[in-house]
């Protein structure tokens, strides 16, 4: 059950330390309706027993369950509830990849900060009414689009305007045996001239809609019409018996409606005219509904040509060409999941000699990652082309120092991963920001388990040192690592669109199942075996990319290879 908008939201708060419970609840009781558990399997039975919660703020270390793995429980039943996690700097781990999950939202390390932990709390309070609300107006948007198809499937034969709109004034003109039925569109409370005529005796001609145009300019009834937006009829016994309907639809005034009849003698009765009126308001509807897909249509055109401008920008902000290296070979390919997209990656060649690499990863898709793409794409390069630029890690620290409020702000994030080669020592130094850990490996020692297969498997060698990601804390501080990087070795650095792409599992028949998995950096490792030599990246990302009709993330790959 959802948490009500007129009383306190529910705080969930788990430790088995009984003074933090009792400190937390103190702290919250007065903002907020804290239901308290000593351990995850209680306030398992908690949430059981009373359903959702706005917010979860659990421990860490417990006996029993990890409170990351507490949370990970309540993700499927609960999705909109918030979830935060008190842990120390030990935990950067299970951290990493339960924030990468979206199954944590923040995370406070103790000994915990009063007011920033209140703070947290109520961004988190904030976040989850906001989505709740979101919720809401979406599933009544839902409800009123059912509503609309339901009543106009009867006279709706297409969503095209025009098409609409003849199909309303044929409907109606049949429908109430007029001998003639026009529609007039309005825009502005004013006639425009086009006209959508049904006529029982014969089609008209051209020279007949001129002249129906230029008569409703002086018709007293539709000029009535357009001015009092009322229902009006032709009066006198020997008229024309011609009846006028506004459609209308929440104070837009759409179009007028003239239904005649040419037997004098066959005047509109108070029946007939409230059963246009009750069948006019269903004209309303679908009209309004295809005014409102062309709008939609129009929009969505208007906004496909601006992404196809932003993806064409977004492409010549990543390095068009790669630089020719002398003993080195670079090779990098990125393609978004949308037009554009939140991956990136940089290759840099210092003046003084040094090669820098960087794979990038902005949490989300679309225009907002793209726009967080962009920024710390210019904020790297800006860092990488000082004279003497700094320590891998010192440039993260720098990014995150820059993007970091704008970040917390919109509750995105940065994985990155930044690498420093230096030919001439042959030393390679990267700093890591909860990205995809890189993979080094020997192109000799490959050749050597393909001709000579041996009991064990060659393995590559997984760059293990890692930080939180960018964005997650207003200080970012990891250790680089560093290892040497010699000739035959390969440097491959990739996305999580990569890893996170699913591939057919196989009985070990050769048949292939229904069922799919992910194929994760040990599937990546097994087609980089495969993979004929030399290393071919756009050869191998076709591979992958062939196996997935629908591209669910942004996927990046780049290699540095030491010849």
């Amino acid at each position: 059950m959802s948490q009500g908008t007129g009383s306190k939201l529910k705080l969930m708060v788990v430790d088995d330390e009984p003074d933090n419970l009792d400190l937390l609840y103190r702290t919250f009781r007065r903002d907020f309706e804290v239901i308290q558990a000593d351990s995850a399997i209680a306030a398992l039975d908690i949430l059981e027993q009373q359903g959702e919660m706005a917010i979860i703020i659990s421990d860490q270390r417990m006996p029993e369950m990890l409170g990351t793995e507490f949370l990970s429980k309540t993700v499927d039943r609960f999705p909109d509830t918030i979830r935060i996690v008190l842990t120390g700097y030990t935990d950067v781990e299970d951290l990493v990849e339960a924030i990468n999950a979206g199954k944590v939202f923040k995370y406070i390390t103790k000994p915990w900060n009063p007011d920033q932990l209140k703070g947290v709390v109520q961004q988190a309070a904030d976040t989850y009414r906001v989505v709740k609300q979101r919720t809401h107006e979406l599933q009544r948007a839902l409800r009123r689009e059912s509503l609309f198809n339901a009543v106009t499937t009867a006279i709706r034969e297409s969503l095209d305007y025009h098409s609409m709109l003849q199909t309303i004034a044929a409907t109606l003109g049949q429908t109430f045996a007029a001998d003639r039925c026009v529609l007039y569109p309005i825009e502005g409370d004013r006639l425009i001239p086009e006209a959508f005529i049904y006529s029982a005796t014969a089609p008209e001609t051209q020279e007949t809609l001129s002249s129906i145009l230029k008569n409703a300019e002086t018709d007293p009834l539709i000029q009535s019409v357009l001015k009092h937006h009322h229902v009006q009829a032709s009066q006198e016994s020997d008229a024309i018996p011609q009846l006028v309907v506004p459609l209308t639809y929440q104070q837009d005034f759409l179009a007028v409606l003239a239904l005649q009849r040419l037997d004098r003698q066959n005047q509109w009765s108070t029946e007939d005219i409230e059963l246009i009126q009750g069948v006019a308001e269903q004209a309303s509807l679908a009209i309004s509904q295809a005014k409102l897909y062309r709008r939609t249509q129009e929009q969505a055109e208007q906004m496909r040509a601006e992404l196809e401008v932003a993806r064409q920008i977004q492409g010549n902000l990543l390095r068009q060409s790669l630089p020719e290296l002398d003993g080195m070979k670079v090779q990098a390919c990125c393609y978004p999941a949308r037009e554009v997209g939140g991956d990136f990656f940089e290759v840099y060649a210092h003046p003084q000699g040094d090669i820098w690499l960087a794979v990038g990863d902005v949490s989300g898709k679309g225009v907002p990652a793209a726009l967080f793409m962009a920024s710390a794409i210019s904020v790297l390069r800006r860092e990488l082309a000082q004279e003497v630029p700094p320590e891998p890690h010192v440039v993260m620290q720098n990014l995150n120092r820059s993007l970091s409020e704008d970040l917390i702000s919109t509750n995105c994030f940065i994985t990155m991963v930044l690498a420093r080669y230096t030919p001439s020592t042959r030393q390679l130094v990267y700093a890591n920001a909860g990205h995809i850990y890189p993979l080094v490996w020997s192109n000799r020692a490959i050749a050597t388990q393909v001709t000579e297969p041996g009991p064990s498997a060659v393995e590559p060698n997984y760059l293990k040192v890692r930080g939180v990601p960018l964005g997650i804390l207003p200080n970012w501080k990891a250790a680089s690592g560093s290892m040497e990087l010699n000739p035959g070795e390969v440097l491959l650095l990739t996305s999580d669109g990569i890893t996170e792409a699913t591939i057919p599992d196989s009985n070990g028949n050769g048949s292939q199942k229904a069922a799919r998995s992910m194929l994760q950096q040990t599937g990546l490792w097994q087609l980089l075996i495969q993979e004929q030599k030399p290393l071919d990246l756009s050869n191998l990302l076709s591979r992958i990319r062939s196996q997935n009709t629908i591209q669910e993330d942004d996927q990046t790959i780049l290699s540095l290879e030491v010849l």
